[in-house]
């Protein structure tokens, strides 16, 4: 996105802990970050060598991680999976390895996808027939989509926040022609600077993304890290019962000041407000970083905070 100067503008996002402490002070470490919907109780860090860091990634951890990926996933074995820096190297990727066209996004959603999609010369429009890009549950409303809904040749299915309801997950489309699956390992696992991301399909365009992408396109400690979570089911099981007992908690919390609950999963609520962005400025005085939208008065997103930090969400909603 461009300015009239012709300068770039950065997109609207969660996180930028910058922008907070300008506003209200204090330093990043002195806030909670609620605006990024990341799981505030990450996966722990496995151990690491010098060699993790100083050896380019091994074809050996490449393909233990996709195999680990492959059972946690119970992708189809006609599918091609491809790890990338992060679901958005996929997301940044695909639409110019696609023939431009028109594409369809319904909106509000994350706005990454519309970006690369125009970047690369598609023209985005709720009656375009070539392609489709659905974000499941979407961001920031939670909505669910079903497989009879895909009606485009090509859609991409961006998974990112899907881990903690896998039950709803669609990948089973990723078998069929046409169905491209975006995964996020920062969300679920809350390890977003990682880098590390999947896109999962039997479509042609998959193998024109990992070429595309070279023979490194993930480091050697997040082809570890990654294999390792994803061979603890576990830890994703007691995760996904904690988180869904934390967004019920803070639910009653913001729904007892009058707030309305518009929709989310269990790693973000979306609450429906009078003014959303006197909320924000509430939240601000007691260093609690929240998601407010351009396109929106009344909604406000936010995370869940990691368990240290309940008394002060509590005493600032007070």
């Amino acid at each position: 996105m461009f300015d009239s100067t012709g300068k770039t503008q950065p997109r609207d996002h969660g996180g930028q802990l910058e922008t907070a402490c300008a506003l209200y002070g204090g330093l990043p470490e002195d806030w909670i970050d609620l605006s990024t919907g990341i799981n505030p109780v990450p996966y722990p860090i496995i151990p690491f060598t010098a060699d993790d860091f100083q050896r380019l990634p091994s074809t050996s951890a490449h393909n233990n991680l996709i195999a680990a990926a492959r059972e946690f996933w119970s992708i189809p074995n006609t599918a091609h999976v491809v790890a990338t820096a992060g679901a958005s190297a996929a997301i940044a990727a695909l639409p110019s390895l696609l023939p431009p066209s028109q594409v369809a996004i319904a909106h509000p959603t994350y706005n990454e996808h519309q970006a690369a999609f125009t970047a690369a010369g598609w023209r985005v429009s709720d009656s375009a027939q070539a392609a489709q890009v659905v974000v499941h549950p979407n961001n920031p409303d939670g909505r669910l989509w079903r497989a009879k809904e895909l009606t485009r040749p090509i859609c991409i299915i961006d998974e990112s926040f899907c881990d903690v309801t896998p039950q709803d997950s669609l990948i089973a489309e990723a078998g069929k022609p046409g169905r491209i699956i975006l995964k996020s390992f920062g969300k679920f696992w809350g390890l977003a600077g990682l880098r590390l991301g999947f896109a999962i399909g039997s479509d042609p365009v998959l193998e024109q993304l990992e070429n595309r992408l070279g023979p490194w396109a993930v480091s050697g400690p997040a082809l570890r890290m990654g294999a390792a979570a994803l061979s603890d089911p576990t830890w994703a099981q007691n995760t996904r019962r904690r988180l869904h007992a934390d967004a019920a908690r803070l639910d009653k919390l913001m729904l007892a000041k009058g707030a309305k609950l518009h929709g989310g999963c269990s790693l973000f609520r979306l609450y429906e407000l009078r003014d959303a962005k006197a909320w924000q400025a509430k939240l601000g005085q007691h260093h609690i970083w929240s998601r407010i939208f351009p396109y929106s008065k009344s909604f406000l997103r936010l995370g869940l905070p990691a368990q240290s930090h309940w008394a002060r969400i509590e005493k600032a909603l007070s």
